[in-house]
């Protein structure tokens, strides 16, 4: 069943596009007024009395109107009123103009065009190209990546990137050669803008399967792109501790806690269970992190004295941050959304993800003159060189230079 969220506060609605909705998509760039924030992949209206666009989005499916500000939060429309057969909207034969703020990014791959975006509907929603990856050799592929132990998000970028393959060049993976692979990686780079890591990340798939599996020769190693060379988003810590301080509910404020206070992946902290918090040595144990790896890692200890009132009040037994239902971990998806709640409601400018803040935890440390071995060890990180870049945004170093403009009279 589709389900469309929208999130109201006092300044503006938000309409999350959950898994690539161009249906939705249509209906809210129509209603006209909206503007597409890719790096959120919403819609953000101006909030008003009578939001017009509603009535279009209850006849497209029912909607949960959550009211950020309130109490009472949850209200659901349109659930046993409507019929399931979803209705079609027909394309306007009108240019859509979408008004875009600086910074914003690009709408979804299928818009094309520069910003301001006049909307073909004609070739908004393409035909699908079929699938031209079997299912046996999907199979096959999978059990592979099984057999080594390849950790689940690896497995489903593998399938993914395959299946694209020979999707995109309407092949089988038979018939594909070198030639069509370096084709392939052009056009994924050009219309869909792939960065370095995601193209490497598909050239390791590609070359898994043709070598692993279809046990086919001639598919050599390519050249790999080197990857860009983007200094990590980073907060001060007066950032921090507005973040913190203004986020109430204690599941949250503890989460984000631990993810600032122990440098520790997205992945990582909603995995934690209460055995996993050592109070008494102030150490967390993170079982079973990137690369299937074990460590331990500082707790804080203001983190430690929040963790033992939290876990006492709310009776933690298993799940640090249990989901729904409470026999599972919060998921990933959520954790985001709880830090960017969180970076809105404290004003905060910067473009910035909740992994931005294990860049701030080593970054903090790096300045406060903590040896770069001993934050490897912390961030779990194979490779000193992963960590020598948070050299390049640490402050230390420079604290003591003088500008030359500061010498001149």
């Amino acid at each position: 069943m589709d389900v469309v969220y929208l999130f109201r506060n006092s300044d503006s609605v938000r309409v999350p596009i959950f898994d690539d909705d161009p249906q939705l998509f249509r209906l809210l760039v129509s209603a006209g007024g909206g503007i597409w924030d890719k790096s959120r992949q919403e819609f953000v209206f101006a909030q008003c009395e009578n939001i017009s666009f509603l009535g279009r989005i209850s006849s497209h499916a029912p909607y949960v109107l959550v009211d950020e500000d309130s109490r009472n939060t949850l209200k659901v429309f349109g659930f046993f009123e409507r019929s399931w057969e979803r209705p079609y909207f027909p394309a306007p034969d009108f240019p859509v103009i979408i008004p875009v703020p600086s910074g914003a990014d690009t709408p979804p791959a299928d818009i094309p065009a520069e910003y301001p975006v006049k909307v073909n509907f004609s070739v908004f929603c393409p035909p699908s190209l079929p699938e031209r990856f079997p299912d046996h050799w999907c199979e096959e592929l999978e059990a592979e990546l099984r057999s080594r132990k390849y950790s689940p998000q690896t497995r489903r970028a593998y399938v993914y990137y395959n299946r694209l393959l020979c999707r995109t060049l309407q092949k089988p993976p038979e018939e594909i050669c070198g030639a069509d692979i370096t084709r392939f990686l052009a056009v994924v780079e050009k219309d869909r803008e792939y960065t370095a890591s995601t193209i490497n990340i598909a050239i390791s798939a590609v070359k898994f399967f043709y070598r692993e599996v279809l046990k086919k020769e001639g598919i050599d190693e390519r050249h790999r792109p080197r990857y860009d060379g983007r200094l990590p988003p980073v907060l001060s810590k007066e950032e921090v501790g507005k973040i913190l301080s203004l986020e109430n509910n204690p599941k949250h404020r503890l989460l984000l806690m631990l993810v600032y206070s122990s440098g520790l992946r997205v992945s990582e902290v909603v995995a934690l269970k209460r055995e996993h918090i050592d109070i008494s040595r102030k150490v967390i144990y993170v079982r079973q992190g990137k690369g299937r790896k074990d460590r331990c890692t500082l707790l804080s200890e203001k983190a430690a004295r929040f963790a033992a009132e939290y876990c006492s009040f709310f009776d933690i037994k298993t799940w640090l941050f249990p989901g729904q239902p409470a026999t599972r971990p919060l998921s990933i998806r959520s954790a985001q959304h709880i830090f960017d709640k969180a970076v809105r409601r404290a004003a905060i400018p910067k473009k910035i993800s909740i992994h931005g803040l294990r860049h701030t935890f080593a970054t903090h440390l790096l300045e406060s003159g903590t040896d770069i071995r001993y934050i490897q060890s912390l961030l779990g990180h194979s490779c000193l060189r992963s960590t020598e870049r948070y050299t390049h945004v640490a402050r230390r170093s420079i604290l003591n230079i003088q500008s030359p403009l500061d010498t001149l009279m």
